[in-house]
């Protein structure tokens, strides 16, 4: 064999081997749930989905929306800090944690309103805040536009909304729409994620092992690689005209260096939601509430318990 060839077949042999071992496969939600799911954790029968939620405190209920690639678990800081003043609801979105991906595979933001709108009708909620971070965000504000008398006061963190330009599209989003993006979608080494989990702080020195390994193992959950990749397909952003409509107070919270959704979106917010305030976070990154949990949750204390003479009609 010329050298040249044999070369070039070590050096394919070594690639196809270093691929290989970056392969991982699915876990199971039964293997996740002795680490991510605990006492507080239920689990809700709704279209073919058992819904991983919690409901903890008592009083006016706060309901929490995270993000892509994310789960409830992102709210952990605020629902310590805020659920001696609030009936605190989070649940694990579908498609993501251990919920796990949606049958259908309709995961349209109309199809996310109705199944929050369900979700919180099966738990005889009629009235609530809600808070929600990145497409978390999203989806709140469109719950807010298609049912204004359900969500009385809204908190936007990093909220998703407006198109994305080719400059500001998420790497992680480009690779989502690469047509061999199911294939790759199973090469999901560790260091990968933990990239991706220091690009969304804006202090990377606050990103510990243990925040790595949750997004990591439950990124690994069975069919969610698979719904990410439906998640980023379905995402449209054609909504944003609707939030000149929208009256519900809010607060909108952002980080500096957010990457993912620049921190020019913010200033859209402001303009378009015309009864809202803007709260910006000098050198923190796309998920503040996690990031700077007890200084974001005493700010979103202080907006929701804000106009108190008012909150006893709101939920009447």
């Amino acid at each position: 064999m010329k050298k040249p060839l044999y070369f070039v077949l070590v050096i394919l042999v070594l690639i196809g081997l270093t691929l290989i071992s970056m392969i991982r496969l699915d876990v199971s939600v039964e293997e996740l749930k002795p680490q991510y799911a605990n006492e507080y954790s239920k689990f809700m029968r709704m279209d073919g989905m058992d819904v991983h939620f919690r409901d903890e405190g008592e009083g006016i209920p706060l309901i929490l929306i995270h993000g892509i690639s994310s789960s409830l678990h992102t709210w952990d800081g605020w629902a310590e800090e805020l659920q001696g003043n609030f009936r605190i609801i989070r649940l694990d979105l579908p498609g993501f944690g251990l919920t796990g991906p949606n049958a259908n595979q309709d995961y349209s933001v109309e199809n996310y309103v109705a199944f929050i709108k369900s979700f919180l009708d099966r738990l005889e909620i009629d009235s609530c805040y809600m808070a929600g971070s990145s497409l978390g965000g999203y989806i709140t504000w469109n719950v807010a536009e298609a049912h204004p008398d359900l969500v009385k006061k809204m908190i936007l963190l990093d909220a998703a909304g407006y198109p994305f330009s080719s400059e500001t599209t998420p790497t992680i989003f480009k690779v989502a729409q690469f047509p061999m993006a199911p294939f790759l979608n199973k090469l999901t080494p560790r260091f990968v994620l933990a990239e991706s989990v220091n690009d969304v702080y804006g202090d990377d020195t606050k990103v510990t092992d243990a925040v790595i390994d949750r997004y990591y193992n439950l990124n690994l959950r069975e069919g969610n690689r698979d719904a990410f990749l439906d998640v980023v397909n379905n995402l449209q952003f054609v909504q944003f005209q609707k939030l000149k409509t929208i009256k519900t107070p809010t607060l909108i919270m952002w980080g500096e260096k957010d990457i993912w959704v620049a921190p020019e979106s913010a200033n859209r917010f402001k303009a378009d939601l015309s009864n809202s305030e803007l709260i910006m976070y000098s050198g923190v990154g796309h998920i503040p509430m996690e990031e700077i949990p007890e200084q974001t949750a005493a700010d979103a204390l202080d907006f929701l318990l804000k106009d108190l003479a008012n909150v006893a009609a709101d939920f009447n």
